[in-house]
């Protein structure tokens, strides 16, 4: 497989499919080839046909420029649960197989492959694998997107805390703006709290809506992420 890089959460709807599509959407826009994978999704609404549609990976799809949702994620559930719990509700089970062979499908042919998580680093996958055991069995390094509101100083933190105790590289962490609300005193001085605990690990801060490049939090340069992804890391 070639560089990769899995974008992991401190929780649920922080923004993990909205970062990811941002930075494949740059990764594009610099004529990377780019492939991106959810090894498994659940949480579907019903549309006006009765059909089940996974939102998160209509985005996806979109960043990617992929019209086969098959391919980007092969295993998919329609309640909103952990996986393995939302698989006993159709009597299926996560084909746990399945999680890398279909890795090995999206990034054969991509110079940079983003792997979306399913909600924070310790949600099951599976019966016995986590979202950390699968990316330590993949080898690619994480990036952990954060709410930029209220409680995500204890939340990045332990985050970090989890990661470094298994071995995972973190190639930085992206706080994101999830809903308009979070401009209060919390939201202003919470990048500079967790960058001075984390050694400077805050790469970006995305403001809710946000449409243009990421860029530093420090610096304000646009984050060269074909770098990134592949083991570099570019000063603020």
């Amino acid at each position: 497989m070639t560089s990769g890089l899995i974008i992991t959460g401190t929780d649920t709807d922080v923004g993990k499919t909205y970062v990811t599509c941002m930075i494949a959407q740059e990764l594009r826009a610099q004529n990377v080839s780019t492939g991106i994978y959810k090894p498994v999704c659940s949480g579907a609404r019903e549309n006006e046909l009765g059909e089940y549609v996974w939102d998160d990976l209509i985005q996806l799809a979109d960043a990617a420029a992929c019209s086969d949702i098959n391919l980007i994620c092969p295993q998919r559930f329609v309640q909103p649960l952990a996986p393995p719990v939302a698989a006993r509700m159709e009597n299926r089970v996560v084909n746990e197989e399945l999680l890398f062979s279909g890795l090995e499908a999206v990034s054969s042919d991509a110079d940079a492959t983003l792997v979306e998580g399913v909600g924070g680093l310790l949600c099951p996958l599976t019966a016995t694998l986590t979202v950390a055991d699968f990316a330590k069995q993949v080898g690619w390094p994480i990036l952990i997107v954060a709410r930029l509101g209220l409680g995500t100083i204890n939340h990045t933190l332990m985050t970090i805390q989890v990661a470094e105790q298994l071995g995972l590289g973190v190639r930085g962490i992206i706080l994101n703006q999830s809903t308009p609300d979070q401009t209060g005193l919390d939201a202003r001085t919470n990048p500079e709290e967790i960058a001075n605990r984390t050694d400077g690990s805050v790469l970006s801060i995305v403001s809710y809506g946000q449409t243009g490049p990421l860029q530093f939090y420090r610096s304000g340069r646009t984050i060269n992420w074909l770098a990134l992804v592949r083991g570099s890391h570019p000063k603020q």
